[in-house]
């Protein structure tokens, strides 16, 4: 069958190449090798082919695997901030309650001992009241020299309180105010405002705006 060819082909190619004509007469070996080495030459095209098929469709893969990567981690660095911004903000509150908290100390932490100090004042109040003004004479000096020194120390020890924030609370006049005020009794009066306050049987004091013990009082009503 190769013999065939050779002669198809010699005689195609006779009337214009006759030295290849007279070459494949003489070495018919010579076609199946230009055959084989054609075929080769497909075969190596067509792996290249493929071969760049396969780099075109590679990176693709890879590209979608890296954006999926990326997705992944935008969402846990999304997660994270909103955590650390999260534990800020707690943190702040934490700070400004114990801050508070530390202030409050500092205002009131005093709160029990003014309640001690309060009966003291209280004493000097009633001891003071109690002298007669009639007797208040140069012809008795010890009494007079005892009530100066009463009043004297009823005004230092005020002068102290309100140093610290400790002021009295004498509502005479004004609206009952159940934050401020205990009412003892409610009495009608000639003259007086339903719900102020006629009478006060106890000086209230209030530490730094807070109601440390209220004043006792009396209230008017409707008759």
């Amino acid at each position: 069958m190769a013999a065939a060819v050779a002669q198809c082909v010699r005689g195609a190619l006779r009337p214009r190449y006759p030295l290849l004509s007279f070459s494949l007469r003489t070495s018919p070996r010579l076609l199946c090798v230009a055959t084989q080495q054609k075929n080769t030459g497909q075969n190596l095209e067509e792996d290249q082919s493929q071969s760049q098929n396969e780099q075109k469709i590679e990176p693709s893969t890879a590209e979608k695997i890296l954006t999926e990567e990326k997705g992944k981690l935008e969402e846990q660095l999304k997660e994270v901030t909103d955590k650390y911004k999260r534990a800020l903000a707690d943190a702040e509150n934490v700070r400004q309650r114990s801050q508070k908290l530390v202030e409050e100390a500092k205002l009131y932490g005093i709160q029990s001992f003014c309640k001690d100090l309060l009966e003291v004042a209280d004493v000097l109040e009633k001891a003071t009241e109690s002298v007669p003004k009639e007797e208040i004479k140069d012809e008795n000096p010890h009494l007079k020299s005892l009530y100066e020194g009463l009043v004297m120390t009823e005004v230092q020890i005020q002068k102290v309180f309100k140093k610290h924030g400790l002021l009295r609370l004498n509502p005479v006049g004004a609206k009952f105010d159940p934050y401020e005020h205990e009412a003892l009794f409610h009495a009608p009066m000639e003259g007086k405002e339903p719900g102020t306050i006629a009478l006060v049987s106890k000086i209230g004091y209030k530490l730094h705006g807070r109601t440390l013990r209220p004043a006792l009082v009396g209230v008017v009503k409707d008759a």
